[in-house]
């Protein structure tokens, strides 16, 4: 792309930004922000670091409280089994329910963080899984088993997609591949660690004590976020230089006319490259020196006051709109999800990776409690080990890996970057994700020594972690005015298809055998990420071709940055 084309919208679709200046410091130029932040204080892309840090890690301990509670449960299906009489095919269906829950929590409740902001969904929720937990602790029938996993589901889905919203809020491009990958690896910890932790509670304190280690942890975090967590959601209507949104209703923007949508293109690209003021001689200090701090320095007006303490920590933040403008919220993800050829392919990666992980985990809960291996709570849950080391692996090289990636490939393309320049990373880590799950399956297939099983356990894991953290990179980067409803649609798909393999799971297995079943979810995986490199050479040409509608849906948006 040649840098004097930016009001080109076949070169600057959405997404395409520029993020680095070449022309200010020399061969490796300067990181310019993006997206554009304004001159307000309080604007989160101005936070001091650590504010962004804390928050971010507040939310990560979120997620993984969450994904805990969520994947603990599988260690204790033994002595469910035994002393409640549960037989596996209802502890699979539990599962399966919870599944099914988790496809439609956001669509119901991502509407109010996006209305009212993300801390009273924080809090709420939060208070909602520790409620959850004291009953877990309590249950006593199949009912109870059944409606526990449906609420704790429900209410957690908002783990899948506020914490990225939250993430689009207060983190600039060049930044969060790393942030994403630290999610990602944080709920794999509660995925990962979370049994192995189960596992041996539940031999040395009974597995109802599992839960009530859960009530305690979300106690706890219900205190940090009620007295620590601030809120994200940011009013952008008074940035500088920037007119409030006549109407938020869309229609007419959906029908622009070529001259209309040619001056909509020059408004959005002058958001993000200012005109240059006259160049000046060498080592001078006016404007181009003025245009470099501009655009790569954070610069606050001091006359704005910072909010207090108190004023920071205010229960919501609600954005002004009728009632229309915020159910929409709970079907529009449907539309983008399916006329968006991006956030359906993020949603098919996504989806596919989880619900392998997802038949791994309830595969190895039931099958090695069984001979030849006869593991006990303890041992089923250490078996989760390997998936974290894996995941630990692939978040510490994807996340600086993909960050350093796109700052050297935009360098080489006149500092412009491109969302799909991330996807290349992804390439690197396929072949781990079918060799783990063959290497899974076939061990268990063979009664191998569970070596074997955890190895191929942590192989797939390996390469499962950077694959879920880019392919939602890319979806925050490439669409970044719809990242809540884009990311609801992605739940959906993600959970619909955990769903249907842990339903059919087991006649599946009964009819085919186990090796043939992780032979075929290996083949279909892999054809998934394969797909990669049809939006490596042609994700651009998607981004041009539906420009209209997501800036259709983006005008239907709370206040969404421009960008």
């Amino acid at each position: 792309m040649h840098p004097t084309d930016e009001h080109d919208d076949k070169e600057w679709p959405p997404g395409t930004v520029r993020l680095e200046d070449l022309k200010q410091a020399g061969k490796n130029g300067e990181i310019i922000l993006q997206p554009r932040p304004s001159r307000d204080p309080n604007d989160p892309l101005n936070w001091p670091r650590w504010e962004k840090y804390l928050n971010f890690g507040l939310v990560s301990f979120y997620a993984m409280m969450v994904f805990a509670l969520i994947d603990a449960a599988t260690p204790t299906w033994a002595p469910m089994n035994v002393q409640l009489g549960f037989s596996y095919a209802i502890l699979n269906d539990s599962y399966a329910v919870g599944n099914g829950t988790l496809c439609i929590g956001a669509f119901l409740l991502i509407p109010f963080a996006l209305k009212f902001g993300r801390r009273p969904i924080y809090i709420l929720s939060t208070a909602a899984q520790l409620a959850v937990s004291i009953w877990s602790a309590k249950l006593e029938t199949v009912a109870d088993i059944m409606l526990i996993n449906a609420f704790s589901c429900g209410v957690g889905a908002l783990a899948e997609v506020i914490v990225q919203m939250t993430v689009a809020d207060m983190f600039f491009v060049h930044e969060r591949g790393f942030m994403n990958s630290f999610y990602v690896w944080a709920q794999n910890i509660g995925g990962s660690l979370a049994p192995v932790a189960a596992g041996y509670i539940t031999v040395s304190q009974g597995w109802r004590w599992v839960w009530w280690w859960c009530a305690i942890f979300f106690a706890v975090a219900l205190v940090s976020y009620v007295f620590l967590y601030e809120e994200t959601k940011f009013d952008h209507s008074a940035i500088e230089g920037l007119g409030v949104r006549a109407s938020q209703d869309p229609a007419p923007e959906f029908s622009q006319t070529a001259s209309d949508e040619e001056t909509s293109i020059e408004k959005k690209t002058d958001l993000s490259e200012p005109k240059l003021e006259p160049r000046m001689s060498k080592g001078s200090t006016g404007p181009e020196v003025y245009r470099s701090r501009h655009l790569s320095v954070i610069d606050t007006d001091s006359s704005i006051p910072r909010k207090t303490y108190v004023q920071r920590l205010a229960f919501w933040s609600s954005s002004p709109g009728p009632l229309s403008h915020f159910f929409r919220h709970s079907y529009q993800p449907f539309f983008v999800l399916f006329t968006i050829p991006g956030v359906f392919f993020v949603s098919l990666t996504y989806g596919a990776l989880i619900a392998m992980s997802t038949v791994q985990v309830t595969t190895l809960s039931s099958w090695m409690a069984e001979p030849p291996y006869s593991f006990d709570a303890a041992q089923i849950g250490l078996m989760s080990l390997p998936s974290w080391i894996g995941s630990t692996l692939g978040a510490l090289i994807v996340g600086p890996l993909s960050d350093w990636l796109i700052v050297f490939l935009a360098r080489r393309n006149h500092g412009i970057y491109e969302p799909e320049m991330r996807l290349w990373v992804i390439v690197a880590f396929i072949p781990f994700v079918p060799a783990g799950l063959f290497m899974f399956g076939f061990g268990l297939n063979n009664g191998s020594p569970w070596p074997v099983v955890a190895i191929g356990y942590g192989l797939a894991s390996f390469g499962t972690l950077p694959a879920s953290s880019l392919s939602l990179t890319y979806l925050t980067d490439a669409y970044t005015e719809i990242v809540g409803d884009a990311l609801v649609g992605v739940t959906f798909t993600r959970n619909l298809l955990s769903t249907i393999f842990v339903f059919v799971l087991t006649p599946w297995i009964a009819n085919m055998g186990i090796k043939n079943v992780f032979i075929i979810i290996g083949v279909l995986v892999t054809a998934v990420l394969l797909g990669t490199f049809i939006f490596i050479f042609y994700g651009k040409r998607f981004r041009v071709k539906f420009v209209d509608r997501y800036r259709y849906y983006a005008a239907r948006q709370y206040q969404s940055r421009p960008v």
